[in-house]
C-alpha cells in the first residue's frame, strides 16, 4: 500500500539529479519559505508530516511573528500545499497550542481546523502532548500550560497506521485484574450509552504490551539545540513509528534545528526539511552532515 521510494524532484528542484537510492535514506532540507517550497515538490510523495510552526505571535525575533487574527490566512496555503504532497494514504501531524489574547484564549486553532475541512483535509484525530517536566506558574486566571495538540489530519478515512509499533507495557494492574475474571470478563460488554464501544477483559490475559491513549507524557526539550521552540526527539518518534513504515517518507516543512530530519533518518525514512532562516539550516547541515547544493537546498553526499 506504501511506496518506499524516495520522493524525486520535479523540474523546478534542481537537485532532481542526486536523490539517493532506496537502500540509502534519503536526507534533503530546502531553505525558504514553506509555501513556496511546497510547490516545486512531487504531488502524493509524502507519507507523513510532521511539524510544530512558529505559533501565533510567537518566535518574533526569528520569524516576524504572525497575529492570532491572522494565523489562520498565514497557514492555509501551506496546509494546500502539504495536501498535494501528501500520499492519499499519508498523515499530516500538526503541534500547535492557542495563546492567550487579551486575557482569553484565542480560538485560531479550532479556526484553522475548520478551514482545513473546509479545503478537504479530514480531522482524524487529536493527541495531547503532556509535558511531563513543565515548570510551575501561575497567572490571575489561570495555571501554567502543561500540554499542546498534536492534532491529526488525512486526505482519506483509509490510511496508513501500524499501531503494534507503539504498544505499551501492560502494567502492575494486569497482575490482580486478569487474576480471577467474571463472567462479564468473559464476553464482550458492550456500552451503556450505544455508542458501539465495547470490552472483553478476558482478551488481555497473557498479553505483555497494550495499545496507548491519546496521551503521550513526554519531557521538554531541555537543551534545545540552539532553536527557540524545539520539540524532544521522542515526540516525532512516536508518530514516525505510527504512521510509516522504513522507506517511507517523512516532511517537517518548518524543520527548524532539524529534530524531525534527524529522528526520521535515524528510523530509517527517507527525510525533507524546509527552513526559512539560514542559520537554522546551517545548524541543521552540520549536525546531519549536509552538503550545501545549488537552489539553496542541503542534502547527504
Amino acid at each position: 500500500m506504501m511506496s518506499k521510494e524516495a520522493p524525486q524532484a520535479s523540474e523546478a528542484d534542481p537537485a532532481g539529479q542526486a536523490a539517493a537510492p532506496a537502500e540509502a535514506p534519503l536526507l534533503r532540507l530546502y531553505r525558504g519559505d514553506s509555501a513556496k517550497v511546497l510547490k516545486r515538490l512531487p504531488a502524493d510523495s509524502v507519507d507523513l508530516v510532521v511539524t510544530s510552526p512558529p505559533y501565533a505571535d510567537q518566535r518574533k525575533s526569528a520569524y516576524g511573528g504572525v497575529h492570532a487574527d491572522d494565523y489562520v490566512g498565514w497557514f492555509l496555503p501551506i496546509a494546500d500545499g502539504l495536501h498535494r504532497v501528501l500520499k492519499p494514504t499519508g498523515s499530516f501531524v500538526l503541534n500547535i497550542k492557542e495563546r492567550v489574547v487579551d486575557g482569553e484564549r484565542h480560538t485560531y486553532v479550532m479556526e484553522l481546523i475548520v478551514e482545513m475541512r473546509r479545503r478537504g483535509w479530514l480531522f482524524t484525530e487529536e493527541y495531547i502532548w503532556h509535558k511531563r517536566n513543565c515548570y510551575p506558574g501561575k497567572w490571575p486566571n489561570r495555571f501554567r500550560d502543561a500540554w499542546e495538540r498534536c492534532i491529526h489530519f488525512t486526505k482519506a478515512k483509509q490510511f496508513a497506521m501500524y499501531q503494534d509499533e507503539v504498544r505499551v507495557p501492560m502494567g502492575d494492574w494486569k497482575h490482580s485484574r486478569l487474576k480471577s475474571l467474571s463472567a462479564t470478563d468473559r464476553q464482550r460488554d458492550e456500552s451503556r450509552v450505544g455508542s458501539g464501544f465495547g470490552k472483553k477483559i478476558e482478551n488481555w490475559v497473557g498479553r505483555d504490551l497494550a495499545y496507548p491513549t491519546n496521551v503521550l507524557h513526554l519531557a521538554t526539550e531541555c537543551g534545545n539545540r540552539r532553536h527557540a521552540a524545539a520539540f524532544p526527539d521522542a515526540l516525532p518518534e512516536w508518530f514516525i513509528r505510527l504512521f510509516t513504515r522504513p522507506g517511507d517518507t517523512v516532511l517537517d516543512p518548518f524543520s527548524g534545528s532539524g529534530t524531525t530530519m534527524r529522528v526520521a533518518h535515524g528510523l530509517g525514512r527517507h527525510a525533507l526539511g524546509i527552513e526559512l532562516l539560514d542559520e537554522y539550516c546551517q545548524l541543521t547541515a552540520t549536525e546531519l552532515g549536509l552538503t550545501a547544493r545549488r537552489g539553496k537546498i542541503h542534502e547527504r553526499a
